[in-house]
């Protein structure tokens, strides 16, 4: 399943050979549309040429509806695609930054080079510019890393900042990209005084086109959670069955007293048994909010070891299975839950089980009182008393393909 990891199946040279062949296709493209000529990509803020707009516009929907498309119909695996995370207000500023030079320059660093490459003199001295910017930057960053690193979201999509579905989005977003097109002919008509009958009339049976894949898209919809477990069934079932991702609760106690592990718990109860007892530093995680939790997760530390954690094992196993689907490296499961945990180092007298589920808490406490109970953070020596086979390896993390940046 695509994106196939291009470099490990052919090798660097194969592999940088590609990325050059469609760097070249990118730029003569570019090219092409006029984006060496800065006259013309400074008239797009002046309202007169949008075609920055409709080219730059064009390109996103047309990436778009076929990745969608493409992961609809299994062919893609949309999750192991790099996106860039989210640091919002340090975006938004280098946008404005960015924007006032291609304004005054004429150029973005993108154009700038396709410039060059034709010789432009002007192309050549924003390139210079650029170059200046990136040291000057690379210097003095040092001076802000607060704000550098503020507002950091992850790996945030429109899907999930609206909480839509993948085709709604796409749908939109082409439905969006259109109205623009047709509003930047009505200002190029008006104040760029160009002649819309000028315009290919390819253009409404593009438009038609890019719709009706959309539409598609919308149709097929995108990948269940059920459908990605599906796929990687066969290989990790097995590690389920044969018990190798429980960890006893012991090493769960060693990878809290471990400063080379950045422990992640994940505690899928109820909110009545979080309140009642949880252990120290477990972060309760409401199941249908996992998509998100998973997206925050793939954005931590290598050294990263996330451990869900339930009363017994059914819904912290369903949490792993969903976090595993969601290609989150280095889960495991708390063996036998909190209850098992509270034999250890709690009172070790269980109660018959109220809830008939088999996720219930069977260990009695006279106050909710969290994380403040004895048991939430057991002394590190009582592991001296415990024999457990270790089970955490670091895995590495699941490399994802494409982007830019």
């Amino acid at each position: 399943m695509a994106p196939y990891p291009i470099e490990e199946l052919y090798g660097k040279f194969v592999a940088y050979a590609i990325y050059l062949l469609i760097g070249i296709g990118f730029g003569a493209v570019l090219e092409m549309a006029g984006f060496a000529n800065s006259p013309k990509l400074a008239a797009q803020f002046y309202f007169k040429d949008m075609t920055v707009l409709k080219v730059m516009f064009t390109a996103i929907i047309t990436a778009m509806v076929l990745i969608f498309l493409a992961s609809g119909l299994g062919v893609l695996d949309y999750d192991a695609i790099w996106v860039n995370p989210t640091y919002l207000w340090p975006g938004i500023v280098g946008g404005l930054i960015m924007g006032i030079g291609f304004i005054i320059g004429g150029f973005c660093p993108g154009t700038s080079l396709v410039a060059v490459s034709v010789f432009k003199i002007d192309g050549l001295f924003f390139t210079l510019g650029a170059f200046f910017g990136i040291y000057l930057f690379g210097e003095t960053v040092d001076l802000y890393p607060v704000f550098w690193n503020s507002s950091f979201h992850g790996r945030l999509t429109l899907q999930d900042w609206l909480g839509l579905p993948a085709g709604v989005v796409v749908l939109g977003v082409v439905l969006m990209a259109l109205f623009m097109f047709w509003g930047g002919e009505q200002l190029e008509r008006r104040i760029g005084k160009r002649d819309p009958r000028q315009d290919p009339k390819a253009r409404y049976v593009g438009a038609a086109l890019f719709i009706a894949v959309a539409a598609l898209v919308l149709l097929i919809g995108q990948p269940t959670i059920d459908d990605k477990w599906e796929r990687i069934a066969a290989e990790m079932q097995p590690l389920l069955d044969e018990d190798k991702v429980q960890i006893h609760p012991g090493e769960l106690l060693k990878l809290m007293h471990d400063d080379s592990y950045n422990l992640v718990m994940v505690d899928v109860r109820d909110e009545s048994d979080y309140n009642i007892f949880h252990i120290q530093d477990a972060r309760r995680v409401e199941m249908h909010d996992l998509h998100m939790t998973a997206l925050e997760l793939q954005n931590l530390p290598l050294n990263t070891v996330i451990v869900t954690i339930c009363n017994n094992e059914i819904r912290s196993t369903q949490a792993w299975k969903y976090l595993v689907a969601e290609k989150t490296p280095n889960v495991y499961i708390l063996q036998g839950g909190i209850n098992h945990w509270l034999d250890i180092f709690g009172n070790g007298k269980r109660q018959p089980a109220q809830n008939k589920s088999g996720d219930a808490l069977e260990h009695n406490f006279h106050a909710a009182l969290g994380a403040n109970q004895a048991a939430a953070e057991p002394d590190i020596n009582e592991l001296d008393e415990i024999e457990f086979t270790p089970k955490v390896t670091l895995a590495t993390k699941v490399k994802r393909q494409g982007g830019c940046g």
